[in-house]
Formats: structure tokens, sequence, C-alpha cells
């Protein structure tokens, strides 16, 4: 996306950000018809996570409550963003422990979908698997990786994150769980995951991810699924890099979907 209607809040002095009571209610929303959604579909780690967090759930959450419980956990913490970032400063954040968030929530009218990532994707979508040391680590990995790469190289990482953090499911002994945070804060999505007949569930090869075309603005039509959060700890330790040129001389898998009317899926 090039650019956003939305907004994101600045702090004032004290580093203190001001939301509106509706904008407060749009999160207690969100939260709790999310947070009974994902029982029993999230993943132990995710769930593990909230309760570290200890978030609110009538209001959004100051960035500096997040910090003091990732930093603990894990050694990251959040970064206030503008709604749009480039993807020099998104892989430079991460490379530096610092998960982006954009500081704005969603409209009404855009409860159950919007293109850009707000304020409640970011913290309760990713933030509490970031108090796991496994996926923590593999997305500093990643942004090192990134910060680096070509913008070819940087189309094939992207497609791994995407099938890997955003939308991503993994295997436990009570079956199929979530993990991705483009899932976990979907309401349409969390049961599509799991319980449809409709998308692909296929185990998790990085070559074939990293060859796998997506488009952000369907629910997927195929997931990716891995057998332990410990695979991400894996991930890192292969040569990604090599990974990536191996598929940049591979074609593209066909697509499971249609494609946009303006083209340019991912």
């Amino acid at each position: 996306m090039k650019s956003s209607k939305y907004q994101a809040r600045k702090p004032d002095e004290s580093g203190f950000i001001e939301y509106t009571e509706e904008e407060h209610e749009t999160w207690g929303i969100l939260y709790h018809r999310q947070i009974e959604l994902l029982k029993g579909r999230a993943c132990d780690e995710y769930m593990n996570g909230i309760e570290e967090l200890v978030m609110p759930s009538e209001r959004i959450p100051q960035l500096d409550e997040i910090n003091q419980v990732l930093e603990d956990k894990t050694g990251w913490g959040v970064a206030r963003v503008p709604a749009l970032i480039s993807f020099d400063r998104f892989f430079k954040l991460l490379a530096d422990k610092q998960f982006p968030v954009a500081t704005f929530i969603r409209a009404r009218e855009e409860l159950d979908y919007l293109q850009e990532p707000d304020i409640f994707h970011e913290i309760f979508g990713h933030c509490p698997l970031l108090t796991n040391q496994d996926f923590a680590d593999f997305t500093e990995t990643y942004g090192r990786l990134g910060l680096t790469a070509t913008k070819e190289e940087r189309i094939y990482l992207a497609r791994l994150y995407w099938l890997t953090v955003e939308f991503g499911l993994v295997n436990t002994s009570e079956g199929l769980r979530i993990y991705g945070g483009g899932i976990l804060s979907s309401y349409g999505e969390t049961g599509y995951a799991l319980e449809s007949d409709i998308p692909v569930r296929a185990p998790l090869d990085p070559l074939t991810a990293m060859r796998t075309p997506y488009r952000i603005d369907i629910l997927q039509p195929l997931y990716y699924v891995i057998d332990d959060l410990s695979v991400l700890h894996g991930l890192r330790e292969m040569d990604i890099m090599a990974l990536v040129h191996q598929a940049m001389a591979m074609p593209l898998l066909p697509p499971l979907f249609e494609p946009k009317p303006q083209g340019d899926a991912a």
C-alpha cells in the first residue's frame, strides 16, 4: 500500500497516547469477541503470551505496558510508527528487536477487515508470541536478512514471513492451532483457517513457501503447517538467503486464487 486514510496517534510530552472513548470501545469489541473465539484454536504459546502481557480488555494499551513485559521475557519491545512505513524501516526495527506498531485503531465500518495493520493487529495479533523465544528470534533473524537483501530478494523473504509469522498453523497433540498473527487478529479467518474445507493445509517447506504467491485482501487459500514453534528456531539456523537464491531460480507455484482486477499479487 502506498497511502492510508489513517493517521497514527502521537504521544504527549510524558509519552502517553490519548484515544477517544469510541476508539477504546472499538478495542473492547475486537478484544472480547476474538479472545473468546481463540479458545481451543490459538496455540498454547500464544495464550501464554496473552496471560503474560495482561493487556487491558476495555481500553487500548499504552506501548510502555507492552514493552515492560517483552523486554523482560525476550529482550524485545514495540516501536510507535506511522500507519505505513518503508521496508527499510520495517526490517531495521525487527533487526533491532523492535516490533512496529501503528498507533491507530480501525474505524467501526472496517471492524472485520482492513489492509493496513492497526494497533489491534500488531498488539493483539503479534505481541503475545513475542514472549516466546523461538518466535522472537526468528522474527529478529528475518529483520536482519531483510535489511541487507535486494528488492527482489525481499519479495521471496516476504512470502516466507507471510506464510509463517502472519498466517502459519502449528500441529499440537490436541490438533491444529494458530500461531500466525494475521489469523489471530481476524475474526473471519480464525474459524476458516482451521475448520473450513476450502483452504489447502500443507507441511511447511521454506523453499516452497518462498515460491508461493499470495494476496493480502482475501481469506488465504493455503496455510503452511509446522510441527512445533521450535521449527522457527531451526529455520533461523538455515542459510535462508541460499534458499532465497534457489527459489529465485525456480518458477513460482500456480496461485490458488483469482488475480486482482488490477493484477499485482505478491
